[in-house]
């Protein structure tokens, strides 16, 4: 196998902020990456060098996300990292993968037959336990901030690069209770929500005849939005309210082909029972079609993963929904050469304890749990980190039993490094306040050189 060239540099919307470039310039030649390894050029140079060096200003191959999001935080211990038969192994058995040694649960059989094109990260770790919280995080890359809202991956990939399609960039499919969001970028970065494939989008369809319809579009421009704009602030439009944007986006949308990409029916049986007859099987055969169309990051949530009770019976029902849609989904980019530019991520919020609770269940667990990442910047059957089949469990000392520890800033860091990102840019809230893209630090180890 031969690993594709991968290009980390920064994207063109990004603040040089006072500390990063007068530091980068003042140390010239720097070593970056979790190892020594790669010369890191100034921030000026590598902004000119940007335009002949990265995938963001290839038109023929623009960079995308496909986020699998395990809503509920899945056992490490019944999908990516079994120690079957050890005390903390439960019911779960192991079964051989496509890449020699590497095994994972027996209730993921088409994903193990998949593995060579994945790479496995097995010991990341966060420090929120709590829902909500290791949502913000897992999705955002940073903690929960009272005075901030932060962006997810897909917010900051739009806002990086601004080639827009007829249909939305950036969807949330069965979001739950936790859609993507545009945080500081925005409301205009916020996901585009759908729910079951299986139904049409709602609201796409003008419910008069075409000669009303564009009287009452007339109406609402020269009319009505001519009102609300009297008084208002200059920019209230462009930073608010959105409202003239949102309309002609959705007039776009409305009339444009690439909203069949919704429209999974018109698959063969074959391929959408390949994916599974599930909404979460339709989500991610929509997503393979909406990448195809223009869109650049597709979230589609499962949950049924908050296992507190009958931990095995609730992840045997998870994972045989997530089995044939992963796998599908895996072949499906490969198969249309749209693996090489798009990221497949699959994890959840946080894992589950390794020990039982008196419910047969299996409580939430930061440290130490799975995260699996294919295609768009990623080295192919690689396993980095790992738990031990025999944790000590010292609550002092939470990271003792796991080799190679990286935090979910670090996950954070590599998907934007995979996707053309500088992840320590800085760029400017709307207060003016500089935040970096992430706090983390690249796993160069799975990373394609």
């Amino acid at each position: 196998m031969t690993d594709q060239e991968h290009s980390s540099l920064c994207d063109p919307q990004a603040h040089f902020g006072r500390r990063t470039l007068l530091g980068r310039t003042l140390t010239g030649c720097a070593m970056t990456g979790r190892t020594a390894g790669g010369l890191m050029m100034s921030s000026i140079a590598r902004s000119l060098a940007m335009a002949d060096e990265t995938g963001l200003t290839d038109p023929a191959r623009p960079k995308n996300v496909i986020l699998l999001w395990l809503e509920g935080g899945a056992s490490q211990l019944e999908t990516f990292d079994p120690h079957a038969g050890t005390r903390i192994g439960g019911e779960t058995n192991a079964i051989q993968t496509s890449v020699a040694g590497l095994q994972i649960s027996d209730l993921l059989p088409q994903i193990a037959e998949q593995m060579h094109l994945c790479s496995l990260v097995r010991s990341v770790t966060g420090k929120e336990g709590d829902h909500a919280r290791a949502v913000y995080n897992a999705k955002t890359g940073f903690r929960p901030d009272p005075t901030l809202r932060h962006p997810s991956v897909g917010s900051i990939l739009c806002h990086a690069d601004q080639r827009g399609s007829d249909i939305p960039r950036h969807i949330s499919i069965l979001p739950e209770s936790s859609p993507a969001r545009g945080g500081y970028l925005g409301a205009a970065y916020d996901a585009f929500k759908i729910g079951d494939p299986a139904s049409t989008v709602p609201d796409i369809t003008a419910r008069t005849d075409d000669n009303r319809f564009a009287r009452r579009i007339s109406d609402l421009s020269d009319v009505v939005e001519k009102e609300f704009r009297r008084g208002r602030l200059a920019k209230m439009e462009s930073m608010r309210t959105l409202h003239q944007s949102a309309t002609d986006s959705a007039l776009k949308m409305m009339s444009s082909e690439q909203l069949d990409a919704f429209d999974v029916s018109s698959e063969s049986k074959m391929t959408r029972d390949a994916f599974g007859d599930t909404p979460f099987g339709r989500g991610c055969l929509a997503a393979s079609r909406l990448i195809e169309v223009g869109s650049r990051c597709v979230e589609v949530t499962l949950s049924g993963w908050d296992s507190h009770v009958a931990n095995h019976s609730l992840h045997r029902s998870a994972a045989g929904t997530l089995d044939p849609a992963l796998a599908s989904l895996l072949t499906r980019l490969k198969d249309r050469d749209l693996l090489e530019s798009t990221l497949v991520v699959c994890g959840g919020e946080f894992g589950r304890t390794p020990k039982m609770n008196a419910a047969e269940g299996r409580d939430h667990w930061p440290h130490g749990f799975s995260i699996l990442l294919a295609g768009l910047g990623m080295r192919r059957g690689v396993v980095y980190g790992s738990t031990s089949p025999n944790p000590k469990l010292d609550p002092n000392q939470p990271l003792a039993d796991i080799e190679n520890p990286v935090t979910i800033e670090d996950i954070h860091a590599t998907i934007l490094t995979a996707i053309g990102i500088e992840p320590s840019n800085e760029i400017e809230t709307p207060i003016g306040r500089p935040m970096k893209r992430s706090e983390g630090k690249p796993i160069t180890e799975i990373l394609m050189a």
